[in-house]
Order: C-alpha cells, then sequence, then structure tokens
C-alpha cells in the first residue's frame, strides 16, 4: 500500500483534548491611561516669583554648601595652627612680686599673679562643678557654640532694654576661652598698646568680632579635648585683685591651692568670672558669699551637691585667710617696690619673691592706734590726713601708714615718704646734738631773752617762742623740753649754722635745710621716713640710718637672691656720749615737758613735738628702747589744724601706738647719761671763731673736746 508521506517524517497522533488555559494576569493599566488629578495651574501673574522662589532656593543650597566647605576650611587651618595646650596656660606680658615679712609669711602682692599651672584633671571637683553650673552647663555636650545659651542672651538684653549683643553674652567656656587668648593675637609690647588697653580691646563686643570668636571656638573644639579647653580657662581667667588663673586666686583669698578649696570657697571662686573687682572678696567679703550662695543653688539643681551638702556650704560661709583679711601693709608695699629695681619689680617679667622688715603685728598695732585716735578725739567729717613709721634702731621698718585709709589700690599718695613738709620744733634735737658733740652738757644753762639778729638782705629778725614769754636763764633740757625757740636759735647761732646742717644731713634730713638762722626753727622739709630714720640715729649712739624695707630679692623657685640687705647702719654722726646726753633730754620732754601725752606705762619713753608757723603740720617723733615710731598729722592742701599741735593729736597717737607695739614686751631702759653739774653757754659772738665740727668718729673725739678745753681757757667764759 503505497503512502503519499514523504519518508522520514514523524507520525503524529492527533489531539482528541485539549490541555486547560492557564489564568491569565489582568492586564496592566497603561501609564498613560493612569487617572491623573486634575494639577492647579498657577495664576499666570504669580509664576515669575513662584520662578524667583525656586531659583532663590537652588542658589542658597548651593552657597549653603560652599560655605560650609568654606568654614570648615577655616576652622581646619586655624586648628592646625593653634599651639600645645600646655603653652597657652601663662601669657602673661609681666612677671609678678610676692611679698614676704620679716617672718616669711605673704602679706602682699603686686603685678598678675599666677600661682601654677592646674589642670582639669587635678582642680578641686567643687571648683570644676561650681565653673560649669555657673558658666556653661552643657560644656561636655556642645561643639563649642550654644545657639540656645545665645538666644536666650539675646532675649533677656532685648527685655532689659538693651541692644541684644549688650549684656549677656551667652558665650560658652569654649568662647570664653578663645576671647581670653584673643583669638590668637597674642600681646605685642611693642603695638604702642598697653596690655590693659590690648586686653580691653580683646574684649569688644561686635558682629564681625563674635563671628570671629565663633570660628575660632569652633577650631578649639576640634583642636583640643573639653578638658584642655577647660584647663587653659582655669588658668587664663582673671579674678580679681590682681590674680590670673584658679590656682592664684585660691592662694590669694584662701591661703590653700586650687586642689584642695571645698563648696563653698569654689562657689566663692567661680562667682569672681562676672566681675571679678566687684565680687573679689577682699572688696566685699559678705557681697561674695551672697554670690556664692546664688552658685551653691546651681550646682544642688544641676546635681552636683546634694541638699544636705549645699546646707552645710551656704551655713559654712567661705572666708579669707588671715594675710587676705588683714590687708596690712599696702603703703610699705608700694615703698618697697621703688627700693628694688625696676626690671625686677615694677616692670619685672619674672615672678620675683621680696622679703622684707615688714612685720604685721607692729602695723596692725599702728593702724588701729591711728583710728583709735581719729574715732575718739577728732570730729567726725574731717578731712585731715596722717601718717605713721615704726622701724627698729638699726632703719629696718616695721611699719607704715601712708594715710587714713588704704582702698587697696596700688600707688596711692603715700604721706609718710612723698609729702614734704616742714618739721618745726621737730628739728631742734639736731641743734641739741650738734651741741652735745662739742662738749655742753644737758644742764648747761643759756639766758632765753628777746633777741634780734640782722638778717644780711632780709633785715632784722627777731624769733619768738610759742607762749610769747621769756624764761630768763634756762637748762638745755629745760630749753628742749619747753619746746623754747629762743634758746634753740642761740645755740645754733653758737655752735655754727653749718654744723646743725651737717648733724642733720648725715642723720639723714636729704631734703634742702634753710640757710638763715630760721633754720632752727625747723623751717626746712623733710619726710616723716627721713625724720624718723634721724631719730634711729640719736636711739642707735649717734651713727647715720638709711631706712630700709627689702631684705632679699630672689626670683621664684631660686634659692639663691638676687639682692640682699642685712641693715641700714652707716657711718658715725655724733659721739656716743653726746646722744646719750641727747637721749636724755628727750626723755624729760615726754616725761615732764611738752610731751607728756606720748608716755608709754611701764616703758621709758624719749622724743620730741613739731608744730610749725600757723598749726598747717603737727609732729611727734620718739623712741623707746626698742622702736623709734614717729607721726604726722596735717592737711594734704596746707589747711591749718584747728587746736592740734605736736604736743596734742600726734603725741597721743604715737602713746597709742607704742602702747600696742610694747603689748607683752619686757621694759628695757632708755640708753642715755645722767647730767654733769650745770655751767653757763657762753654766748659771745668771738667764741663763735672757736666752733669745731661736730665728731663722724670715734677717732679723734677725746682730742677735740681736749682742744675744746684749751679754747676755753684762751677765750674766758664757761
Amino acid at each position: 500500500m503505497s503512502s503519499n508521506r514523504k519518508s522520514g517524517s514523524t507520525l503524529r497522533a492527533e489531539r482528541r483534548y485539549r490541555e486547560p488555559e492557564k489564568p491569565r494576569k489582568p492586564a496592566r493599566k497603561s501609564k498613560s491611561r493612569r487617572t491623573r488629578k486634575p494639577a492647579h495651574k498657577v495664576p499666570l501673574l504669580l509664576r515669575p516669583f513662584v520662578w524667583l522662589l525656586r531659583l532663590f532656593w537652588r542658589l542658597t543650597l548651593r552657597v549653603g554648601v560652599v560655605a560650609v566647605l568654606i568654614l570648615g576650611l577655616v576652622v581646619g587651618y586655624y586648628a592646625v595652627s593653634m599651639p600645645p595646650a600646655s603653652s597657652l596656660l601663662d601669657a602673661r606680658a609681666r612677671g609678678s612680686v610676692t611679698i614676704l615679712d620679716r617672718y616669711g609669711e605673704v602679706f602682699a602682692w603686686r603685678g598678675e599673679q599666677f600661682g601654677g599651672q592646674i589642670t582639669a584633671d587635678t582642680v578641686s571637683p567643687h571648683l570644676r562643678n561650681a565653673i560649669i553650673a555657673t558658666e556653661d552647663k552643657r560644656f561636655y555636650r556642645h561643639f563649642g557654640l550654644s545657639p540656645r545659651g545665645i538666644a536666650g542672651a539675646m532675649r533677656i538684653n532685648l527685655r532689659e532694654g538693651r541692644g541684644p549683643l549688650s549684656g549677656h553674652g551667652g558665650s560658652t567656656i569654649t568662647q570664653q576661652t578663645a576671647k581670653l587668648l584673643c583669638l590668637g593675637d597674642p600681646y605685642d609690647p611693642s603695638s604702642g598698646m598697653t596690655e590693659a588697653e590690648y586686653e580691653a580691646d580683646c574684649r569688644r563686643t561686635t558682629i564681625a568680632r563674635k563671628a570671629k570668636e565663633a570660628v575660632y571656638a569652633l577650631a578649639m573644639e576640634a583642636r583640643y579635648s573639653k578638658d584642655e579647653i577647660l584647663t587653659i580657662y582655669l588658668n587664663r581667667a582673671y579674678l580679681g585683685a590682681g590674680t590670673r588663673g584658679f590656682e592664684a586666686a585660691a592662694q590669694r583669698y584662701f591661703g590653700k591651692s586650687a586642689n584642695m578649696v571645698g563648696p563653698a570657697e569654689g562657689a566663692m571662686l567661680a562667682g569672681l568670672l562676672v566681675a571679678p573687682t566687684r565680687y573679689a572678696p577682699t572688696a566685699n567679703l559678705e557681697r561674695s558669699q551672697n554670690r556664692a550662695n546664688l552658685i551653691i543653688g546651681l550646682m544642688n539643681d544641676q546635681g552636683y551637691l546634694t541638699a544636705d551638702e549645699a546646707t552645710r556650704a551656704r551655713q559654712n560661709p567661705a572666708q579669707l585667710s588671715a594675710a587676705a583679711e588683714r590687708r596690712a601693709g599696702g603703703y610699705f608695699a608700694d615703698w618697697v617696690m621703688d627700693q628694688g629695681p625696676a626690671f625686677l619689680t615694677r616692670e619685672t617679667t619674672e615672678d620675683v619673691i621680696v622679703r622684707t622688715t615688714f612685720d604685721q603685728s607692729i602695723q596692725t598695732a599702728a593702724e588701729e592706734g591711728l583710728q583709735f585716735i581719729f574715732d575718739t578725739k577728732v570730729r567726725e567729717g574731717s578731712e585731715a590726713q596722717a601718717a605713721v613709721v615704726v622701724m627698729s634702731a638699726d632703719g629696718a621698718v616695721r611699719a607704715m601708714v601712708g594715710g587714713r585709709k588704704f582702698r587697696g589700690v596700688a600707688g596711692q599718695f603715700n604721706r609718710a615718704i612723698q609729702a614734704k613738709r616742714q618739721t618745726g620744733s621737730a628739728f631742734k634735737p639736731f641743734i641739741y646734738a650738734a651741741a652735745m658733740d662739742l662738749g655742753y652738757g644737758p644742764n648747761d644753762t643759756i639766758r632765753d631773752e628777746p633777741l634780734t639778729i640782722d638778717v644780711p638782705g632780709s633785715g632784722p629778725w627777731s624769733p619768738r617762742n610759742y607762749t610769747n614769754e621769756h624764761y630768763g636763764v634756762v637748762t638745755l633740757t629745760q630749753a628742749l623740753k619747753q619746746s623754747l625757740n629762743i634758746p634753740a636759735v642761740k645755740i645754733s647761732e653758737f655752735v655754727g649754722r653749718e654744723n646743725v646742717r651737717i648733724v642733720a644731713e648725715q642723720f639723714g634730713i636729704e631734703s634742702d635745710l634753710a640757710d638763715g638762722p630760721a633754720l632752727a626753727l625747723g623751717v626746712s622739709e623733710s619726710t616723716l621716713l627721713e625724720m624718723t630714720g634721724a631719730y634711729a640715729g640719736i636711739l642707735n649712739g649717734g651713727s647715720s640710718v638709711t631706712p630700709y624695707g627689702l631684705v632679699e630679692l630672689s626670683i621664684k623657685g631660686d634659692d639663691t637672691p638676687i639682692i640682699g640687705q642685712e641693715g641700714g647702719m652707716g657711718e658715725r654722726v655724733i659721739s656716743d656720749e653726746a646722744a646719750r646726753k641727747l637721749v636724755y633730754m628727750m626723755r624729760e620732754v615726754v616725761r615732764s615737758g611738752t610731751g607728756g601725752r606720748a608716755q608709754v606705762p611701764g616703758h621709758e619713753i624719749a622724743g620730741k613735738t613739731g608744730t610749725t608757723q600757723a598749726a598747717r603740720d603737727a609732729w611727734f617723733l620718739g623712741f623707746s628702747a626698742d622702736y623709734v615710731t614717729g607721726v604726722w598729722m596735717g592737711y594734704d592742701d596746707n589747711t591749718p589744724l584747728t587746736g592740734v599741735t605736736g604736743s596734742g593729736l600726734p603725741a597721743e597717737i604715737f602713746g597709742e601706738v607704742m602702747k600696742r607695739v610694747h603689748e607683752g614686751l619686757p621694759a628695757k631702759p632708755l640708753p642715755l647719761s645722767e647730767p654733769a653739774p650745770a655751767r653757763q653757754v657762753s654766748e659771745n659772738r668771738q667764741n663763735r671763731q672757736t666752733r669745731q665740727q661736730p665728731t663722724r668718729g670715734n677717732s679723734g673725739n677725746e682730742l677735740e673736746r681736749a682742744l675744746i678745753g684749751v679754747l676755753r681757757e684762751i677765750f674766758g667764759g664757761n
């Protein structure tokens, strides 16, 4: 059977059944056919504004990105150029002077004190917490700036009626540190600005400067750790009374390290940051304590102190150290600063330690004695001033009061060393010193009677006694203790004005002395320090004295002093015997003469009063066997004192001071000689041609006395 199929073809069975159809997915709708909400058409008039808004947004975004990049570059530049934090802790242009008393205790500071480096790790946690609670409670959480704090400060400023940048600044501790660093621009002494002007310029508040400050703060956060920033802040902040850094402030106010202060002390120190001068505890302790109580409350609120700890801190407020509370010796400290070389004191770039002759207990005695008389004997509101100097017989100054009130500001007018005033009768001991050195004695006599001297170029001059009376023949002791003028002039003329001038000058009166016979009445001017030093020469046996206060000066940390002084004794001016005679005469001034109010129970006192013309100046200078004290009283404008002479208030001030100075000291006799029998002082003018200069050394003293005896035999007289 033939087939019509081609060979090799495949046979397939015929399908009888269809495969079941797979379910089809619903057809996806075309995008073009999706239902759209009708678009809101922008009105034709607004389309340009919308376009501008979109353009502005695109540009702002791009500019913002660029600004952030530029800011990052600037911050990075500042950050990499910053020095190590350790080199920024002390950048004072000048050093400090710490002044010690005779026992090695600190009593005064000058210059900018820097107590030494402290760190955020070593400082007392109470002080660290007080600073953070007060100045920047988010310090450890922000990146250098606190937008919340800035906004809050601006809101407060506007509410109080100030400009947004005036008053509260809202600055973080980082920003404050940036300002302390003057944004990395160190002080240059050659700039023509003082350091104070430079710092004032650094504190200027302008928008541009605030912006730069913010950038610098960001760079500091990038360069330093938080603790390093806080360490710089702890060491550079100014805290009043010339202190830089919390270590210096803690030492200044509390006499302890900043590592050891408690909650109350830490709160008080932190309170100084807002206004160092106003809240300094040495200016007003109560105000400083009230400020500290507010900070203790903040520390409690922020969890740094428990309620019990805060209560204890308030109940036991911080107290000043004994040295800080006493605040004695301000005038003395100023004087000592002038005694040393300027490059080691007033202009030092080093930290200097100065040991002095100062005695804080004697200074307190001088201040209290002076204040007692003004409180009890001087009318309220009086503008009269007074000054006091206390020294040892070798010229070591123990206390100095340059005026009734010292306001704690260095450089105040010091009447003890700067006021040159006429000395009046306080000058008379130098006349009698010349006479004693020429061999006369306390019981030698002279006639007190009317006297007229023809002064070339001026005409007749007739001195008068204070009482306008004459007392006839009087001893030299009587003439001195009653402060009689005519006998003093006669003796000065007899022994020779030039001899009197030599004695006074060699005892330390450096001021110009009058040429005429009025020299004897104290018309020349001198300072209280000069006069007190001259009286010290009488006490020590007749040798000159240079008042001194500086004993040693050394650089802090060095054991070897740069400058040292062992005493102020100089060459002999009058013989020891002449000095002893004069001490006897001056003791009688206090015992039964014009200086009676200067007596100190249980102690021998010698001295001399002084009152100038029209009572413009009143003096009392005297000594015990231990100390020499000088007192001056008057008005700064030379207004005459009312009812005051040297025998009155100055003698009483002397007495009150010396009573306090001698508390607890055993009584010692004065170095004096009892007088020989009386003889008449010759007043023959011819005898003045035989005058000898006062002795200025031990050798030759007996020879001079023998020569004087021979001359008396030749020319006659007693």
